[in-house]
């Protein structure tokens, strides 16, 4: 039989990248190192395949030992991002071991700005990017999201803090409230915050300082009591000194 001697194409059909396209390849990417960091802002050095990152210029500290547990950061991040009061959808987690007693009975959960984001690292289509033009800030862009939930998998904390929108299908994170549409204030690293505006015992605060890893995130915001006043009406204060006659 003849061989076909009809010369190949010199281009192949472009494909679009599908979710589908991700499921089958993935596994051989990540294995391999392939996987290729697209956002905003692009890494800032390679070597010996570790990657540098830029730094956030922000982030979100909390209090959990004054925290009053009254869900108010969560109900006013979902109102603020989605203009609904649903708690699986807010960027902050607030629960209560009810089982444990204080100081551990409140913990609080906030997205950390990594370091070294694998929510970043990890995403095949660049949705998930570090924001220059705000503050190096770790985000997700709906518009690229595929919803194949890697960045959710690929999130070091426990419970994860990008999550999953069952409604869009697609993956979200706190952005420190960079895109706001239902919040009547500025957000993003030089406005302001729906969480931190909303709690009652102001135990949420931004800084511009990276925390420690490990319990650095944890901080006590506890106002000084007043000058020239004792907390708690002067309990704990020392004794006054006895007079003569011991009283």
């Amino acid at each position: 039989m003849a061989r076909d001697s009809k010369p190949a194409p010199e281009k192949a059909e472009e494909k679009k990248f599908s979710r589908r396209d991700f499921v089958v390849g993935s596994g051989t990417a990540i294995a391999g190192g392939a996987l290729t960091v697209l956002g905003t802002a692009a890494p800032v050095a390679v070597a010996q395949d570790k990657i540098t990152y830029p730094l956030s210029t922000k982030y979100l500290v909390y209090d959990s030992k004054h925290c009053a547990g009254c869900y108010g950061c969560m109900i006013a991040c979902s109102m603020a991002h989605d203009g609904e009061v649903s708690f699986s959808l807010s960027r902050i987690q607030m629960h209560r071991a009810v089982l444990n007693e204080y100081p551990e009975d409140i913990i609080q959960h906030v997205c950390k700005q990594c370091p070294e984001p694998l929510c970043v690292k990890y995403c095949p289509t660049g949705a998930c990017h570090i924001s220059a033009e705000n503050g190096n800030i770790r985000m997700i862009n709906a518009e690229k999201c595929i919803g194949c939930q890697t960045c959710i998998r690929m999130c070091p904390q426990t419970p994860h803090r990008t999550i999953w929108n069952p409604k869009t299908k697609k993956s979200t994170k706190c952005d420190l409230c960079t895109d706001t549409p239902f919040f009547n204030k500025k957000g993003g690293v030089d406005g302001t915050q729906a969480c931190v505006e909303a709690c009652p015992k102001q135990v949420l605060k931004v800084v511009d300082r990276l925390p420690l890893e490990t319990g650095g995130y944890e901080v006590d915001l506890a106002p000084p009591p007043p000058k020239g006043k004792m907390p708690f009406g002067g309990l704990g204060a020392k004794p006054k000194p006895k007079t003569e006659a011991g009283h």
